[in-house]
């Protein structure tokens, strides 16, 4: 967690982790049983640290974290089972095993092509199961200018890839899934600032991103495979 949010009590930077928890909670709550979780692009595991602090748990029996780089020991941790280090945009990249959920929290936006990622990673996804992620969203008009410039100027590891509520729903058709889910989460972040003491403030910024999903911001979905 960044020094600016961990000075304040409801930091709009953590919604990222909070939509995936919730979520995710209402994937086990829906399946009755521990789930089997695969995490593409973990860092250093603030997802799972996020749900396993959070009052209600969340039932697994295995999560894998998938990344190009991998912490092991840290993120054995912070809880992680299972380990696969891969590069999403290799041809041959396949995830190891089927599971019920995938998640997929600001990840897509640093590849070339998020589609066929994408597709690869809903066909290790067991019927009607579930895809949850999120990344920075754009109204659908300034998506392909966005995106153009973001390309030019992209640092290794950075954003190559612009998103809009349209997107999403288009790269779910092509692997196969049904949008379930969709909210954008938040009119500004005002990090750091006195704002993000305030619970009123929060709940604004979530139920102004429900309003408006393409928001200049970031958007959360779930995406389900058919059962």
């Amino acid at each position: 967690m960044t020094k600016e949010a961990k000075s304040v009590k409801y930091p709009i930077r953590l919604l990222r982790y909070w939509f995936g928890y919730q979520l995710l909670r209402e994937e086990s709550l829906r399946a009755g049983r521990p789930l089997d979780v695969a995490e593409i692009g973990v860092h250093v595991g603030q997802m799972l640290e996020f749900v396993n602090s959070a009052p209600a748990g969340v039932r697994y029996d295995r999560w894998t974290a998938v990344d190009a780089v991998m912490l092991r020991d840290r993120l054995a941790k912070a809880g992680y089972t299972d380990f696969f280090e891969a590069n999403l945009e290799d041809v041959k990249f396949q995830l190891p095993h089927q599971y019920d959920t995938a998640i997929l929290l600001h990840v897509l936006e640093h590849l070339f092509e998020p589609e066929d990622v994408l597709i690869k990673i809903a066909s290790a996804i067991r019927p009607g199961g579930s895809l949850i992620g999120g990344f920075p969203v754009v109204p659908g008009p300034l998506a392909a200018l966005r995106q153009s410039q973001v390309r030019r100027t992209a640092k290794p590891m950075g954003h190559v890839s612009v998103f809009s509520p349209a997107r999403v729903r288009s790269m779910a058709a092509k692997a196969g899934l049904t949008v379930e889910f969709m909210s954008g989460a938040f009119l500004m972040r005002s990090k750091g600032s006195g704002l993000e003491n305030s619970a009123a403030w929060m709940r604004f910024n979530i139920l102004w991103g429900r309003i408006f999903p393409g928001w200049p911001g970031e958007i959360y979905w779930l995406m389900r495979k058919p059962a």
